[in-house]
């Protein structure tokens, strides 16, 4: 398996364990922030969006869920799309 697929599979379980309350949305960050392969891998507005979200996730865990504009759950769901789209476009490169 290629860099970039075991890093996708890395920021899956990373999701998971956040979603499960087994991590913080700053180890899940991190972990995204780390994944130099699997950004190579993709196409540059990948990266653009991942960005957005971790920027949004990130500001987030700083406020209570009542106090912020945005649903942590929300973003959450949004990176699990992003993976799933990610997922689909490294099946589709040779």
């Amino acid at each position: 398996m290629d860099k970039a697929l075991l890093e996708l599979e890395a920021l899956q379980q990373a999701l998971d364990r956040s979603r499960s309350g087994q991590a913080s949305v700053q180890q899940l960050c991190a972990t995204a922030q780390a994944a130099s392969g699997l950004r190579a891998g993709l196409p540059e507005r990948f990266g653009a969006v991942l960005d957005d979200l971790l920027n949004r996730m990130e500001a987030g865990a700083l406020f209570s869920e009542e106090s912020c504009s945005f649903s942590q759950g929300d973003l959450l769901d949004s990176l699990q799309l992003w993976l799933d789209k990610a997922h689909q476009r490294l099946q589709q490169t040779p």
